[in-house]
């Protein structure tokens, strides 16, 4: 077995390592509660500010926890963490990539509060008094026991009032856009493509469909299309920042 190590003397840096350790451990923990009943998502994911399920440390503690039906999910976000977070640690070191990581994925919670917001209030624009009243007292509830109003207007209020949010997705692709940004043409093989892709054009790629699939409320894709530009944007803030203070492109600690 060949082993990638770093100057930290260990497989993987140690911020690294310990993202992908947390977010196994936490989607193996979310299967095994769930069965018991318990949802981790509904009490730790992001649910939007108005909801009775909101609480206060949500924006932090969603980009731990995964779809607990879907091993993919999880493995898909840690893959990237392993293949690109690595590297940026060792450029950066642990406390800027920590630093980095939680930024982006807080800032992708926010901005995907601010489109949810944005959607409800055009859902309620279009309804009376007495119908938005009826799902903020009863609209938690019945989500909670998969049900939904015989309104469809209603049901869509209800689904973007009181739907969760999780994953590390955010800070994922917050990680993707610095690895473009300092290394713009590394060549990445990514499947299906036969041929070599340069850093710079995949994440500008990845950037354009996002906004597309978000701009085009692709909603049945069950995808926070928003959320993911939202890393990025948080990631551009940071590396922009860490650039005009220092001098060095924000590279290096």
């Amino acid at each position: 077995m060949n082993n990638f190590r770093s100057g930290y003397g260990t497989v993987l840096p140690p911020v690294t390592l310990n993202i992908i350790i947390i977010n196994v451990i936490l989607w193996l923990a979310q299967v095994v509660f769930l069965r018991q009943g318990i949802s981790l998502a509904e009490l730790f994911g992001l649910h939007y500010v108005s909801s009775e399920g909101f609480r206060f440390f949500q924006p932090v503690t969603y980009m731990f926890l995964h779809d607990s039906g879907s091993f993919m999910h999880v493995f898909s976000n840690m893959f990237a963490v392993f293949m690109f977070g690595r590297t940026l640690e060792m450029v950066w070191g642990s406390k800027r990539f920590l630093t980095y990581y939680l930024v982006t994925g807080i800032g992708a919670g926010v901005v995907q509060l601010i489109v949810a917001f944005l959607r409800i209030q055009s859902i309620k624009s279009g309804m009376s008094v007495e119908a938005i009243e009826e799902v903020y007292s009863h609209g938690y509830q019945l989500l909670q026991q998969n049900m939904n109003y015989v309104d469809a207007v209603q049901g869509g209020l209800n689904i973007a009032l009181n739907s969760v949010t999780v994953g590390a997705s955010g800070a994922v692709f917050g990680i993707l856009l610095a690895f473009g940004m300092l290394f713009p043409n590394a060549e990445l093989f990514i499947i299906p493509f036969p041929f070599p892709i340069k850093a710079k054009w995949f994440v500008l790629g990845y950037g354009v469909f996002e906004l597309i699939f978000g701009i085009s409320n692709f909603s049945w894709d069950n995808v926070a299309h928003f959320a993911h530009l939202g890393g990025m944007l948080f990631g551009i803030f940071m590396i922009l920042y860490w650039r005009r203070k220092e001098g060095n492109y924000g590279y290096y600690r």
